[in-house]
């Protein structure tokens, strides 16, 4: 899964979270809240090892994801713009008084549900490309963690990469069933494009032979 961690917040407030791992992420997130400069708009990157957390801060509401650093930034900064519209959609003015974690028994769910579409859907990056990138995501700098924790406070980062695999193996399955889905149709219509070209020689033949048997009676 390339996203692994994602959380919602007003402020250093966590209104929803989910992890798709085991990782401590959401305890260097929390981190991350309380040190990211101003309340002005924002977006921002900050990797720790293999990993980056992207940040976007828009109107007050802080949407944050870790993911493998394979993942790029077009799809966490378009997933991150999709849970904020769906956050502030379903919860509207809600946000602005909602104590810590109010939202997660009910978002927690959606953050799970986008965090799996954005990791593996090949549709979520076809989408995204063909509204072009976000001026805002090309113009973001990647940094290191350090940049606003100080290394004194910087947590390491753990992820359980055997959970990672169990995805991978989860996901190289559901791919491999879904081939063998597609040769099974592909087989399916040729034969049956076959036994049609059969019968179709089958009826000119006997079309052919009996109107061959018939010409003799005319003749006469």
């Amino acid at each position: 899964m390339a996203i692994l961690y994602a959380l919602v917040a007003r402020g250093s407030v966590v209104l929803a979270e989910f992890s798709g791992t085991a990782t401590n992420a959401s305890q260097i997130a929390r981190q991350i809240l309380e040190k990211i400069p101003g309340a002005q708009d924002s977006h921002a990157s900050y990797s720790q090892d293999r990993y980056i957390f992207h940040v976007k801060r828009t109107d007050g509401l802080t949407v944050l994801c870790m993911a493998d650093d394979t993942a790029g930034r077009r799809i966490p900064f378009a997933f991150l713009e999709d849970i904020h519209q769906r956050f502030v959609r379903t919860y509207g003015r809600a946000v602005l008084s909602a104590q810590a974690y109010a939202m997660n028994d009910e978002f927690s769910r959606v953050l799970s549900q986008q965090m799996e579409y954005y990791s593996n859907d090949p549709n979520a990056d076809r989408i995204n490309r063909l509204k072009g990138e976000m001026s805002q995501v090309r113009n973001v700098m990647i940094e290191n963690i350090d940049k606003v924790l100080e290394r004194g406070d910087r947590l390491e980062l753990l992820v359980d990469k055997t959970a990672n695999m169990q995805g991978n193996t989860f996901r190289f399955r559901k791919q491999t069933r879904r081939f063998r889905s597609n040769v099974w149709w592909r087989n399916v219509k040729l034969t049956v494009a076959l036994v049609v070209l059969l019968l179709v020689i089958v009826y000119v033949v006997l079309a052919f032979v009996c109107h061959g048997l018939a010409l003799p009676s005319c003749i006469k």
